[in-house]
């Protein structure tokens, strides 16, 4: 059984997150997506909200589980007998940072492969920040994250 991890923040997850998720839950028996606890960053979501939002916005992929993991991915592929990356790619600039992450992923872990899935052309603009910032002023999310979770980001905001 092929298992594929999609690692990231998900701070909230966005439909492009879901899109990258659809597809390569259909190219894999199996995709974990593994929310990352990164110390550098100050997440606007706990962790825990996190796994919860993209659970519930999975919910009806079978083959998707979702899970968190904290210090280096390499180590967290290698820890759980896993050997295949998914990275989404907006933009050059997303491949150029990707490609570099790669290596260095493959330095560490030699196992290790990283498959690249464009994202879908109507998602490219997408990023978490945007949509934090949308929902910042009360902007439209509608179109940006799964439905299910409109609500949860913009009570965030206290809207």
């Amino acid at each position: 059984m092929q298992t594929a991890v999609y690692p990231g923040s998900f701070d909230p997850c966005t439909n492009g997150h879901l899109d990258i998720i659809r597809r390569a839950s259909k190219l894999f028996d199996k995709v974990v997506v593994a929310v990352l606890i990164n110390e550098k960053k100050t997440p606007l979501f706990s962790l825990e909200e996190r796994v919860e939002m993209l659970k519930t916005a999975t919910k009806g992929f079978e083959n998707v589980e979702i899970c968190s993991f904290s210090g280096l991915l390499a180590n967290f592929m290698k820890d759980n007998g896993y050997s295949v990356l998914i990275k989404g790619l907006r933009a050059v600039s997303d491949y150029e940072y990707e490609f570099q992450m790669a290596l260095t992923n493959r330095n560490l872990f030699d196992d290790l492969e990283t498959v690249f899935l464009p994202c879908s052309s109507e998602f490219m603009f997408l990023s978490s920040s945007i949509v934090k910032e949308v929902a910042k002023y009360n902007g439209k999310l509608e179109g940006l994250v799964p439905p299910e979770l409109v609500g949860i980001i913009k009570r965030r905001f206290g809207y």
